[in-house]
């Protein structure tokens, strides 16, 4: 679970022009101006994702492609037979697979014989200079070819946030009342001045937020959950993460 603070220079120390902070406001602004909502029926706001990233294989799927990804072992491996679902004994999350699942055996009366590569970890597998091959992924950047499909976390297989979901976040169904209950008792102007964080140290692009956390407690408030949280030397030797 990420949260993305965007944070303005302190009054009276604007960042200066090629300084290393300019670049990233530029963006951040120009996001902010240029951005238009889309119009959410019938799922549209998806579809031009999934009509790019399904282009490069409007000519059809070689078996051997399918195969060469089954082999390199890139995601987990799913064949669909008489509108019965089958995958291979591995899966490197478990709960992640079965959220996928949950989708795909609701689909099935729809589905034709088929065979597909569907990757459940946070990044992608197929980059832009390698050979296009089909493999499904949740988490992309313009850098890579993989096919976006819906996270697994809508049903289960999120990140475990104790004492809240030890067995990790799911029914996003279900959730999404949740989060607009919550909304509507804590409306923006009732906020903290302060930044929040709470994910897994899946690299160590995370530690100075953790460690400025324990500097600055009121400024910010950040710590990694236990859901494949392995700690460097710096985070552990300081106060224990939550």
């Amino acid at each position: 679970m990420l949260l993305l603070l965007l944070c303005s220079p302190k009054r009276g120390r604007a960042a200066a022009p090629g300084s290393r902070w300019a670049r990233r406001l530029a963006v951040v602004t120009t996001a902010l101006r240029e951005y238009r909502p889309c119009v959410q029926q019938n799922c549209s706001c998806h579809r031009g994702v999934l009509e790019s990233d399904l282009a490069p294989f409007s000519g059809g799927i070689a078996e051997a492609d399918v195969k060469e990804m089954v082999a390199r072992g890139v995601g987990t491996h799913y064949q669909v037979f008489a509108h019965r679902l089958y995958r291979e004994d591995a899966c490197m999350f478990s709960a992640r697979c079965s959220g996928v699942e949950h989708f795909l055996l609701e689909l099935l009366p729809e589905l034709p014989d088929m065979e597909l590569v569907v990757n459940v970890r946070d990044y992608p597998q197929v980059p832009a200079w390698m050979a296009l091959r089909p493999v499904f992924s949740f988490s992309k950047t313009k850098e890579y070819r993989d096919i976006m499909y819906p996270a697994w976390t809508f049903w289960e297989g999120g990140p475990a946030v104790w004492p809240l979901y030890p067995t990790g976040l799911g029914r996003w169904d279900l959730m999404r009342d949740d989060l607009s209950k919550a909304a509507a008792q804590w409306p923006w102007e009732k906020k903290k001045t302060q930044g929040f964080f709470r994910g897994s140290r899946t690299s160590a692009e995370r530690d100075p937020l953790v460690l400025l956390s324990r500097r600055e407690p009121t400024l910010v408030d950040a710590a990694y959950t236990k859901n494949q949280a392995w700690k460097s030397d710096k985070v552990r030797t300081g106060a224990c993460a939550h």
